[in-house]
């Protein structure tokens, strides 16, 4: 290959490569990003049915900031045209007392670490100015470290004890629309499992308020639900109520 061969070949190949970066520095522009941290103080309700009876512990939304060890909740999102990802992470740490009905114990001891991690797909099926719409889909996983104290009564004390991981599929939808310059409203409904001994369902309302380009604060309301069998046994988990959050746009 002659001088002005390679010379040519090598303009050539610099041409492409600044074409190819541009290109991808076009693509990486497309993409927007969101990170959001939040606190709720839902009721919790965790249960477990085993063929020796059923042990029930319910928190109210009360006494829910009062009994918290530790929470941490997140959600990250990237967008980029119609494709949306989006993780939404939860971990609580909760020990709490409630009242059993009859004489058979006194009262019931509650201890539990929970984590769920939910990670979507999504398409965007509809948009206008005011409204968007899209179809999700994923997993949710789900881990659980629970302990229910039976304190002795009539009948003898007993303990019970819960520690299990599990990943459900899911779909669902998600929605935002827009009511002005600074509010705006999003709504998610997801459902999961689709398999006999395992369910989880969602639904997440919030209203934004935009204080500038980067920054929201989301107040709104979360219902999250589990039941899942485990070693035959059924448990479940509910958690619903309030939830307040900021959010950081780039």
């Amino acid at each position: 290959m002659g001088t002005t061969t390679r010379w040519r070949a090598l303009a050539l190949g610099v041409s492409l490569a600044g074409t190819t970066a541009s290109m991808a520095m076009a693509q990486q522009s497309d993409w927007s990003y969101a990170a959001s941290i939040y606190l709720s103080m839902p009721e919790t309700r965790t249960s477990l049915n085993t063929p020796a009876g059923t042990v029930d512990g319910t928190l109210s939304f009360s006494d829910a900031l009062e009994n918290l060890d530790f929470a941490f909740m997140a959600a990250f999102s990237a967008t980029n045209g119609r494709w949306s990802f989006l993780a939404d992470y939860n971990y609580t740490d909760l020990s709490f007392s409630s009242d059993t009905p009859g004489p058979a114990s006194s009262g019931l001891e509650t201890s539990f670490t929970t984590q769920y991690l939910s990670g979507y797909a999504g398409y965007r099926a509809y948009s206008d100015q005011t409204a968007n719409v899209d179809i999700i889909g994923g997993f949710r996983w789900f881990r659980t470290e629970s302990e229910f104290r039976l304190q002795p009564g009539a009948a003898p004390g007993r303990r019970t004890n819960v520690d299990e991981s599990w990943t459900d599929p899911i779909i669902g939808a998600r929605a935002r629309m827009t009511f002005s310059d600074k509010w705006s409203g999003t709504g998610l409904v997801d459902y999961g499992g689709f398999r006999s001994g395992s369910e989880t369902w969602q639904v997440l309302l919030t209203a934004d308020y935009a204080i500038n380009e980067r920054w929201l604060i989301r107040g709104g309301y979360r219902y999250i639900s589990f039941d899942h069998d485990i070693d035959g046994n059924d448990f479940k988990f509910d958690q619903s109520g309030p939830l307040l959050g900021a959010t950081y746009r780039f």
